[in-house]
């Protein structure tokens, strides 16, 4: 069995299996029978991971969302889809591997789908870039987006970065345009778009590839316009204060879901989607073809109509008027 990797809120849960596994060591070892107590232990366990979970603070639920087991968008496209043919480049500079996407069918339905993707080890994550897109990953986004809107197939994204890479080699070819352009885009594509967020989803890195009809949220995902840490540095001028800024973005699924900017939370199973990927996968792919029935015949001119209310209905303030 590959080791697990537990947080630091997780602590008590990881003790309880590392006395499991002594004990399997112990069973194949001897010739003693101890199945009833790792039975009991197991239990324990799980028990006691609910227990944590049914009570995570918004900054417990951001490490979750980082968590480096987690499953990526590739596990999902693998999991949920078939036939999936991977595209490459943005016909303008290079192929950037932090967004990978392609042709897929869904349930049969022929579709395009893309998404931010995290690596596994040093050397993926440094050549994907830690999931953080330059300009060209946002125009091979928008490239696949217009191949999909021109043989009218549906889009499906998903969402897992820390942001858009902040780099100067990013902002000489012109990031916050990419990304710009992308938003406005994909609010007068012509087909159904249905977004996912499965882990972070950071600033306009994750909104240049999630302007959706539908917008779904794994249970244990965070959203928000800045991370916690750079919220944190921008206003106490030290990212420590990382926990207190998670708690006051509102970044949670249930709290996004609440302010209508979320449309359904996708339940993650016990102790968060990376402890069992194929059932996560199970569970998204029913989510995922509850949403494609909503929106897959409506007609162009009523999908739009629909997403720029949608977009429209964003926010809530009070007008006050001073001296009346």
């Amino acid at each position: 069995m590959a080791k697990k990797t537990f947080l630091d809120f997780e602590q008590p849960v990881a003790e309880l299996e590392a006395k499991i596994e002594e004990l399997r060591y112990v069973q194949t070892e001897s010739a003693v029978d101890i199945t009833l107590e790792i039975e009991q232990l197991s239990k324990k366990s799980q028990q006691l991971t609910k227990d944590i979970y049914s009570d995570l603070s918004p900054w417990q639920v951001t490490k979750i969302s980082r968590h480096p087991e987690r499953p990526y968008t590739l596990d999902y496209i693998n999991g949920i889809f078939t036939d999936f043919v991977e595209m490459h480049g943005d016909r303008h500079f290079a192929d950037d591997l932090s967004i990978v996407g392609g042709l897929a069918r869904f349930n049969g339905q022929a579709c395009m789908v893309l998404g931010q993707q995290k690596g596994r080890d040093t050397k993926e994550r440094t050549l994907r870039n830690f999931g953080m897109s330059k300009p060209e990953g946002y125009r091979k986004a928008l490239r696949l987006m217009k191949t999909a809107e021109k043989f009218k197939l549906p889009v499906f994204t998903f969402v897992d970065t820390p942001g858009a890479y902040p780099g100067i080699d990013a902002e000489e070819r012109g990031q916050s345009e990419a990304i710009g352009r992308n938003i406005f885009e994909m609010a007068q594509l012509e087909v159904p778009i249905i977004t996912t967020i499965i882990g972070e989803g950071g600033s306009g890195g994750a909104l240049a590839i999630s302007v959706a009809d539908q917008v779904l949220m794994l249970q244990y995902s965070v959203y928000s316009v800045i991370s916690p840490e750079g919220c944190a540095s921008i206003l106490w001028k030290t990212s420590e204060k990382a926990e207190v800024a998670a708690d006051a973005l509102g970044i949670t699924a249930h709290r996004l879901k609440a302010l209508g900017l979320v449309d359904k939370i996708v339940n993650e199973p016990v102790g968060g989607a990376h402890r069992d990927t194929d059932q996560m996968v199970s569970f998204l792919k029913r989510a995922l073809g509850d949403a494609w029935r909503q929106v897959a015949d409506l007609k162009p001119k009523e999908l739009l109509e629909r997403r720029y209310e949608r977009l429209n209905s964003y926010g809530r303030f009070t007008d006050t008027k001073a001296g009346k």
